[in-house]
């Protein structure tokens, strides 16, 4: 496809070909242009212009509009020099177009799912379930060996302070913030540093605790319990759960309703998928 970096050209070319006529109630089935013969409607130019990449829908109206129309008219230039539709083409419109009707069902069955009220009923259903969660504020000095993370336990035993240590020996990004870790919850760290922290009451240090990324002196600051998620909070994932959901569960009775046959295992190598050369008249 041209790109339109070349529409500037394309549209003093255009330019050239003449005015188009200015319809006074236009319709998708307004025609704009022919080449040679072959009409090229305004509901055409729309979709192509919807098509565009982001970075270009933000051009002027009248750029857009010249270098759409300019577009398709090389387009067609191009596509006559055919002399029949080959067999990848049609394979892909035909692809594209049950693409293209099945995002219309989904759109229709999306429109006005959920209301406000299904997403709030749904929310408390969710806030119910929750389980009650801790959350944990520590901090860490990283090293790489298991002599040195005993050699730091030992420094803080004999009275120094966990942050200068951090400072002094951690090689964690943490380090410089002598060891900070901020607040986290079950999953957010590694299951070796996760279980070591979960074991510990607030206030205590750790014996060396080794993961992948090497030896950690351990302290935990603080616990809380983790705050609910507010409605606001939840609400677009909510909705979005609740049309992915009604899509779903149409595909489901559509699926139990319709005759569909499948290939038996085995029965195609799933790498045929990539020989294009079927795709050849």
């Amino acid at each position: 496809m041209l790109k339109l970096a070349t529409w500037a050209a394309a549209a003093t070319l255009a330019l050239s070909l003449g005015t188009v006529a200015r319809a006074d109630d236009p319709t998708s089935d307004t025609v704009v242009a022919t080449v040679n013969g072959k009409d090229i409607t305004l509901g055409e130019m729309i979709v192509t212009r919807a098509q565009l990449p982001q970075q270009y829908q933000s051009l002027p109206d009248d750029v857009l509009f010249k270098g759409v129309l300019e577009q398709l008219i090389q387009q067609e230039l191009l596509a006559e020099q055919l002399p029949a539709e080959p067999k990848r083409v049609a394979i892909t419109l035909e692809a594209q177009k049950r693409s293209l009707m099945a995002g219309e069902v989904i759109t229709q069955l999306t429109a006005g799912v959920p209301t406000e009220e299904q997403i709030k009923a749904e929310y408390d259903a969710r806030v119910a379930a929750m389980q009650p969660e801790t959350e944990y504020h520590a901090a860490h000095i990283l090293v790489k060996t298991e002599e040195e993370a005993k050699q730091v336990k030992a420094d803080l035993e004999s009275g120094t302070d966990f942050a200068d240590e951090a400072k002094a020996k951690s090689t964690g990004p943490s380090g410089p913030n002598g060891g900070d870790l901020g607040w986290f919850s079950k999953g957010m760290m590694v299951p070796d540093f996760e279980n070591a922290v979960m074991a510990m009451q607030v206030g205590q240090v750790s014996d060396p605790v080794q993961t992948q990324f090497g030896w950690h002196i351990i302290k935990l600051i603080e616990t809380r319990q983790k705050a609910v998620p507010t409605l606001a909070d939840m609400h677009d994932q909510i909705a979005s759960d609740l049309q992915k959901k009604a899509v779903t569960d149409k595909v489901g009775e559509l699926t139990q309703a319709a005759t569909i046959t499948r290939p038996a295992d085995g029965a195609f190598d799933p790498a045929i998928l990539k020989n294009l050369d079927l795709l050849k008249d």
